[in-house]
């Protein structure tokens, strides 16, 4: 069994190496390409009005990406109960009031179980503004505070003997005091709560409570993990109406990597969203995928079958032929605000390609007579860009840091305080 079990290890040691050495990282080999027009309907049609756009196009990229991408969302409602498992008004020092919340899912045969962490700050008297956001590890990953329950998915997803599941360990993606002292609320859930991050516990997820599921067969349009985390944001946004410190106009979302992917697919679908922030989310995420720089559709598909519907796997390869790029995604977003963060040494997620879809979903937020970003040229490093579409790119690597949360907050302050 050992010698099994390393036998696996080298196998997907090799198999990433092999993958990171396909990537392309040479800016020169990115293939000519041309991004298709966000502004012309599948008939040819010109764009020139909000009207069309809203009733015309829009719908039109939304089914694209939903059929060839992300999956299409269910329409059908799944309950959901709430319950107050814990809450502490002395928080952070006395600086916030925290709750826990159990989500409970349910079909009326079957049940799936979510935590959500809120603080609150307790200096402001009015309603507050709220950044919602999925982490990694769980809830007790975020904080060191002992009263942090474990995630009701963290028993099947836990890798025994790894670090980077002890409580704690990513209060660094965190910064709840730089949150609560800029009179933010901030709403986490564990992602593995709402789709177990395998595709082997598809099961285990939210996807598997709705009619018609069926876990050995697939519908080469259904919805996936990405497309299910997306929605579970918007179950956050539902509670989060129900609280009376929280002002449901000022809802800002913010994801990471895999989950600024899903920020984004979330953002464009539900307009509560007043603000939709992509950090390093890449391939699938901000980064145009006609660039084909870094991680690539093929890769992706490969390594994470379960993150998008099956029909995107038919542009492995052969990402010239997707009807949409990922500009348009953020176009959908329009006329609320986006923002999208790169970081320099992440070059899995093509920073470039990041900056440039920010850059090409300009027409729309024009049509609506917003403000875009105004070159294609890559601003310096640690020069953000505060328009109606908002852009950094800092040093570093893959992460949540400081410097990104206060670029969000000074975003989310300019554009909220409008």
């Amino acid at each position: 069994m050992k010698k099994y079990f390393g036998l696996l290890i080298l196998w997907l040691f090799a198999s990433l190496a092999f993958t990171q050495q396909k990537a392309n990282y040479d800016e020169s080999k990115v293939p000519a390409y041309v991004l298709p027009e966000v502004l012309k309907c599948q008939n040819g049609e010109k764009v020139t009005t909000v009207e069309q756009w809203e009733k015309q196009r829009r719908p039109e990229l939304m089914e694209l990406f939903a059929s060839q991408m992300y999956g299409h969302t269910p329409a059908e409602n799944i309950d959901v109960s709430y319950e107050i498992m814990t809450e502490n008004r002395e928080a952070m020092g006395g600086k916030a009031t925290s709750k826990q919340v159990k989500f409970t899912f349910s079909n009326g045969n079957k049940e799936i179980e979510a935590f959500l962490l809120i603080y609150i700050p307790n200096k402001p008297k009015g309603k507050v503004p709220v950044f919602v956001g999925y982490n990694f590890k769980g809830n007790h990953s975020t904080t060191t505070d002992t009263t942090v329950l474990y995630s009701p998915a963290f028993s099947l997803v836990k890798e025994p003997g790894n670090p980077d599941w002890e409580r704690g360990n990513q209060t660094s993606r965190w910064s709840y005091d730089l949150i609560i002292d800029r009179g933010y609320a901030i709403a986490t859930m564990c992602y593995h709560d709402i789709f177990p991050d395998k595709p082997e516990l598809k099961d285990h997820s939210v996807i598997s409570l709705f009619s018609g599921y069926n876990s050995q067969k697939t519908d080469p349009a259904e919805w996936q993990a990405i497309g299910a985390w997306a929605w579970g944001s918007s179950r956050i946004v539902d509670f989060l109406e129900t609280e009376e410190k929280i002002d449901t106009n000022k809802i800002a979302i913010m994801g990471h990597s895999r989950q600024g992917k899903a920020a984004l697919w979330a953002g464009a679908q539900d307009p509560r969203f007043r603000i939709v922030i992509s950090n390093d989310s890449g391939c699938g995420g901000a980064a145009l995928f006609r660039r084909k720089f870094g991680e690539t559709a093929e890769i992706i598909n490969n390594a994470f079958p379960h993150w998008f519907c099956e029909n995107f796997r038919h542009y492995n390869n052969q990402e010239e032929l997707l009807p949409v790029d990922q500009h348009q995604l953020l176009a959908l977003i329009a006329p609320r605000k986006v923002y999208v963060a790169s970081a320099k040494d992440d070059q899995w997620a093509d920073p470039r390609g990041e900056f440039l879809s920010a850059y090409h979903a300009g027409p729309v937020y024009r049509l609506y007579g917003l403000s875009t970003i105004g070159t294609d040229e890559m601003p310096e490093l640690h020069a953000p860009i505060m328009e109606d579409i908002g852009y950094h790119i800092r040093e570093g690597k893959h992460d949540v840091t400081d410097y990104d949360w206060e670029c969000f907050l000074d975003f989310a302050d300019k554009h909220f305080n409008e």
